[in-house]
């Protein structure tokens, strides 16, 4: 599904486009399709949200560096259904620290949520800071 959408910001530095409900429709059944979209060259994993009625894709900031894309411009997006299974590989020092209670909740996080988290971890210097972000991410998803 191909469409072209104006770039648009929430807040201080959130953006998307708003998806038309023709597109989301031929994407499938659910409301919050799983997509990979297409901006110039530049293709991600995300998923369609519903935010105030109105589907939005969002435009991280990675994805606005890597496009070169701004709040304000019109591009041409390509979205196809993401089929494919949606795994993040868990560090074992992190997998080790988790208490059934925060497994999860770190299981209920979205897919690009995950990333977020582990990341950080596998890019992590030393030992020491590793470390400090597990204890951290352990910390913030206790109750």
């Amino acid at each position: 599904m191909h469409f072209r959408a104006k770039v648009l910001l929430s807040g201080k530095t959130a953006t998307g486009v708003q998806v038309p409900d023709e597109v989301v429709t031929a994407l499938g059944p659910s409301r919050k399709p799983p997509v990979r979209a297409t901006i110039d060259t530049y293709t991600y994993r995300t998923s369609v949200a519903s935010m105030g009625g109105v589907f939005m894709l969002p435009i991280s900031a990675e994805v606005r560096t890597a496009t070169g894309v701004a709040a304000g411009d019109d591009i041409d997006i390509t979205l196809e259904p993401d089929t494919d299974p949606r795994d993040i590989t868990i560090p074992a020092d992190l997998d080790s620290a988790f208490t059934p209670e925060t497994r999860h909740r770190f299981n209920a996080l979205s897919y690009s949520a995950k990333p977020r988290l582990v990341t950080p971890i596998e890019d992590a210097k030393t030992p020491e800071t590793r470390q400090r972000r597990i204890t951290k991410i352990i910390t913030d998803l206790q109750p």
